[in-house]
Order: C-alpha cells, then sequence, then structure tokens
C-alpha cells in the first residue's frame, strides 16, 4: 500500500414495470434518506455501512457522481447500464438526466424495495434534490426522512464556506456526522462543532469513524420537513449570495435543468421544471477526466502526486494499473492524504482517474498525467 499525507483513508465501494396506481402499498411512502456532504467528506464510506449493516431491508440507492467516469459504479456488478445489484441485494441506480425518472425506475420495479438513499455529490446543493421529493407527485409515493451531512473533521475549514454547495450542505442537513474523528483532537473537534453550531442554530451532531454510525441514530428517524417544504428557492439562493459576497469566485446561478420524460414507462409523468444551481460554476470547480490503456510508471506517479498536483485538488479517485506490477489499485485521495488500496475483483480495466478541484489547468494536468505513463 502506497499512502501519503496528501488522502485520509477512503472506501472502496463496493421487471417488469407497472402503472403508478398499481404499485404495492409497501412502495407508497417509501422512506428516503438523503446523503449529502463536501468532497472527500467520507459519504460512500458512510453508504457502505448502512448497506452493510441494514437488517433485512431491500434498499435502493440513487447515486449521482460528479465526472465523465463513474469510478464507483464500476466497482459494482453491472445489471444494466443503470442499474446496478449489490451483493447484498440491494439496487443503485446512476441518476442520468433527471431524478424524478431515476425514483420511479425503482418504484416500478417488481421486486420489493423498502427503503431510498439518495447519494448526492460533493458540490450538490441539497434544497433542489429535497424539494423533488417533497413538491413534486413523488411527495406520494415517497417520504422524505432526513437530509445526512457528512463533514470530514479533519479538512473542514469555514473556508469551505466561499462554496455556496458546502453551505447549503450544512443549512439543510437534519444531522451533520463529523466523520475521520480518529484523525483530529478532541479541541479541534470542540471548535469545529461550535462553529457548525454557529452557522445552524441546534445543530444535530454525531461523530463517527470510517462512516460508523448506530442506524437507528440516523435512518427512519420521520423528521419534519415541512420547513424544508416550505422552503423558497429563490430566497435561498438569494441568502446564499449575501452569505458570499466576500468570495472571490463568481456566484452567478444558472438555471437551466427542466425534467422531461421520455414516454418509455406506462405511468403519466407531469413535466416539472427543477431549478437547480450549477455548483461546478458557481463555486469555480472542474473534473478532469483521464483514460488510457497504457499502465503509470509508478515512481512517475508518486513524483506528480507529490510535486505536481495542484494544491486545489480536493478530491480524485480512480483504478490505476502500474508497469511490471500484476495487480491494480482503487485510488483514493482526499484533502491532503491519498492511498492505494490493491483492487481484488480480478477485473481487467484501463487506467482511469478522475481529479475535482477549483480553478485546474485542463489541459496541463493531463499533459503530467500522460508524462507518468509507462514507455
Amino acid at each position: 500500500m502506497i499512502s501519503s499525507d496528501r488522502s485520509a483513508k477512503q472506501e472502496v465501494t463496493q421487471d417488469e414495470p407497472q402503472n403508478v396506481t398499481e404499485l404495492d402499498i409497501p412502495k407508497r411512502g417509501m422512506p428516503v434518506t438523503i446523503i449529502t456532504g463536501f468532497l472527500g467528506s467520507g459519504k460512500t464510506t458512510l453508504l457502505n455501512h448502512i448497506l452493510q449493516n441494514q437488517q433485512d431491508l431491500k434498499v435502493a440507492v440513487l447515486v449521482n457522481e460528479f465526472g465523465d467516469i463513474n469510478i464507483d459504479s464500476q466497482l459494482l456488478v453491472a445489471v444494466d447500464e443503470n442499474m446496478m445489484e449489490l451483493s447484498n441485494g440491494c439496487i443503485c441506480c446512476t441518476i442520468n438526466d433527471g431524478l424524478v425518472d431515476a425514483v420511479y425506475s425503482v418504484l416500478e420495479r417488481g421486486d420489493r424495495i423498502d427503503y431510498m438513499i439518495v447519494e448526492t455529490t460533493g458540490v450538490a446543493d441539497p434544497l433542489p434534490i429535497a424539494l423533488t421529493f417533497l413538491g413534486t407527485e413523488l411527495q406520494h409515493l415517497t417520504r422524505l426522512d432526513s437530509i445526512l451531512t457528512v463533514v470530514d473533521s479533519e479538512a473542514f475549514t469555514s473556508e469551505h464556506f466561499n462554496s455556496d454547495a458546502a453551505y447549503a450542505q450544512i443549512m439543510y442537513g437534519d444531522i451533520i456526522i463529523l466523520n475521520k474523528t480518529d484523525l483530529v483532537a478532541g479541541e479541534k473537534l470542540q471548535k469545529l462543532e461550535k462553529y457548525i453550531n454557529e452557522v445552524k442554530t441546534k445543530a444535530r451532531i454525531l461523530r463517527s469513524q470510517l462512516g460508523v454510525v448506530p442506524l437507528p441514530l440516523i435512518l427512519d428517524v420521520q423528521i419534519d420537513q415541512s420547513a424544508i417544504a416550505s422552503t423558497d428557492q429563490s430566497s435561498h439562493e438569494s441568502e446564499q449570495h449575501e452569505h458570499h459576497a466576500h468570495a472571490d469566485h463568481d456566484h452567478g446561478h444558472s438555471h437551466t435543468h427542466e425534467h422531461s420524460h421520455d414516454g418509455n414507462c406506462d405511468h403519466e409523468h407531469h413535466h416539472h421544471e427543477h431549478h437547480h444551481s450549477d455548483h461546478l460554476e458557481n463555486d469555480g470547480f472542474i473534473s478532469i477526466s483521464f483514460q488510457s490503456d497504457r499502465a503509470f510508471d509508478l515512481d512517475k506517479f508518486q513524483n506528480f502526486l507529490d510535486k505536481k498536483l495542484p494544491i486545489d485538488v480536493f478530491r480524485a479517485k480512480g483504478i490505476l494499473r502500474f508497469s511490471a506490477i500484476d495487480n491494480q489499485y482503487v485510488f483514493q485521495l482526499s484533502g491532503k492524504r491519498y492511498e492505494l488500496k490493491t483492487d481484488d475483483r480480478n477485473k481487467s480495466l484501463n487506467t482511469q482517474l478522475v481529479i475535482i478541484g477549483r480553478n485546474l489547468q485542463r489541459e496541463e494536468l493531463l499533459s503530467h498525467l500522460n508524462d507518468c505513463l509507462a514507455e
């Protein structure tokens, strides 16, 4: 294993359609938990903990990857292009064009689904996702149970709030989970909790290591969502603008997404315009994807990480091969730490890497990565 002070140990994650009016009673009011949190906070670690320890529940998981390459989905066993079957019987559906369509694709399955979890990207504002469940026809078929916000206790600073998304994740989180508490001193944790309570009055805060939290504290907790349901999206965005007027990056919001239904399913699907802010642009984030059928030179890649990786990289993950080494590796970088872990799936894949950060020079980074390839 190669590790460095540059990534905290990150996890490796692992039908017939029927008319809506014929949905089984257990599917009506299906509880939904939204997991959100800034880049590298440990959302997938928490999700794995839930999936590995849930009792006799069949859980549907909706994930929204940020980047051209969906690394996490490749670690699952694909059933078809969009639906994934996990080893414990849970279902994972990758969100593409529309959240409403993704939810319906789960609700219309013939088999029993007891619970739904939505994992957002690290730069997502959870409010539009929550309002999709509270303000569309989904309010009659699902019940938004809670929004869980995962915080990296080691990497978190007040500067995270230069990001509209990070600010919204705290403000709209029902339960704040301070993850990676084993990597920081108790004094820093106390200061962090005090700071979060200043931003969000009476915040519910739980501490965790490797995403381990007692499930009864976070699942089916039935938190009243009436306050969020009555939230006006334009007021929410105005509040963000006022709070971050001091920030250097551009906060121009773009409202361009309109949900549309392709008509392939039997249910009547009304069109809804889901306003959402493009936080990739708002917060200055860029996602850079790299793929090659050639392996990296280990020494060159190590040198790239130590000397050429920009400090503005918040998150990176990939599936890597190295010349003259039989194994392939899952690479995780979060904040100042990175780790390579042996990929034991015995599935040969190309070298793939996704890098997420602010104001990165795409061509320069791609050039550096090409230089890491073995001769």
